[in-house]
């Protein structure tokens, strides 16, 4: 791993990848908090005659969009890749083929620069995305998910690895 400037010294630059069904999506986010860029690839026009997602073709459809829309997502937040930090990927829940798509993109990205990458949820990425818009979480709290097939109530300890969002039993 690369040991770049301190932290003190320049922002953190995040390259966030996310293929967990039909939408081919990648951001920059500054420090973990300012979304720096945001680009997304639909693919209602692949799937609306069928009434729903075809998993394969989500999958070919990522596989044609991933490397444009990272490209894009970095010129819009004026980064190159050499500049990245951390490369965040969703690791799952979702399909797999889309998911595997997105996770060995991030991986060869990882590699070629190295870079660390770490693997996030993609529901626990739902909790928290409001934060990056502004929102104030005050712990505990109670938390509901609405993403393709899920569909689910948690209650939230707290932030960082140890926060204990778990679907809520009552």
């Amino acid at each position: 791993m690369r040991l770049g400037p301190s932290p003190i010294m320049r922002p953190m630059l995040t390259l966030g990848i996310e293929t967990s069904c039909d939408e081919t999506a990648a951001a920059v986010v500054v420090d973990a908090a300012t979304i720096r860029s945001s680009i997304i690839a639909t693919q209602f026009d692949v799937h609306a005659r069928y009434g729903g997602i075809v998993p394969e073709l989500a999958c070919r459809r990522h596989t044609e969009n991933i490397l444009p829309v990272v490209r894009a997502a970095l010129r819009e937040a004026e980064a190159t890749l050499e500049e990245i930090d951390l490369i965040a990927v969703t690791r799952g829940p979702g399909l797999i083929g889309s998911l595997l798509v997105g996770l060995e993109c991030a991986k060869a990205l990882a590699y070629a620069t190295d870079t660390p990458c770490v693997g996030v949820n993609h529901l626990e990425g739902h909790l928290v995305a409001p934060i990056l818009e502004g929102a104030a979480y005050r712990y505990p709290l109670v938390a509901l998910v609405v993403s393709g097939g899920h569909t689910e109530l948690y209650r939230v300890g707290g932030a960082g690895p140890d926060c204990a969002a778990r679907p809520d039993p009552g």
